[in-house]
């Protein structure tokens, strides 16, 4: 059992399952997957929104749970307005390992994989990361390029 609240991952449905970095973690049990559009939306208080923009993510968010959002920077926004009313808390500093190529220009500079955002909330909030980069094939790239040791 978790000391925190699970994390929720909300999938956009034009998300490639083939390039999505995420699903292979579906059945742990500190994360929830959910289809985009909710048919339910759970509750969210205590929880806080992995962005591109926003306050960054810090130790005084330990408790809180993380809600991300896993789709292309495409259909992003429509996502984003959609869970507004969750505080968003940025990743800075960090460099992706997944080879993007936008044909819309529609990815932020700090812009990471799923995984890679996931993976470093944990790492900051102190949580338990072991697994999380099993099945990333960017995996050892992504470490040495944030300097991370894992």
């Amino acid at each position: 059992m978790c000391s925190y609240p699970p994390t929720i991952v909300v999938r956009h449905p034009k998300e490639n399952p083939r390039k999505c970095s995420i699903l292979p973690l579906r059945g742990r049990e500190d994360l929830i997957f959910l289809g985009y559009p909710l048919k339910e939306r759970p509750a969210l208080e205590g929880y806080v929104r992995l962005a591109a923009e926003g306050p960054e993510l810090s130790a005084a968010d330990v408790d809180r749970g993380l809600l991300l959002l896993d789709g292309s920077w495409r259909w992003a926004d429509a996502m984003i307005r959609d869970f507004a009313d969750v505080p968003p808390r940025s990743l800075r500093g960090f460099r992706t390992a997944y080879p993007r190529v936008s044909k819309h220009g529609t990815d932020p500079d700090n812009g990471l994989a799923s995984v890679e955002a996931l993976f470093l909330a944990y790492h900051i909030l102190g949580r338990p990361t072991a697994g999380l980069l099993e099945d990333y094939r960017w995996r050892e790239d992504f470490l040495r390029l944030n300097a991370i040791t894992n």
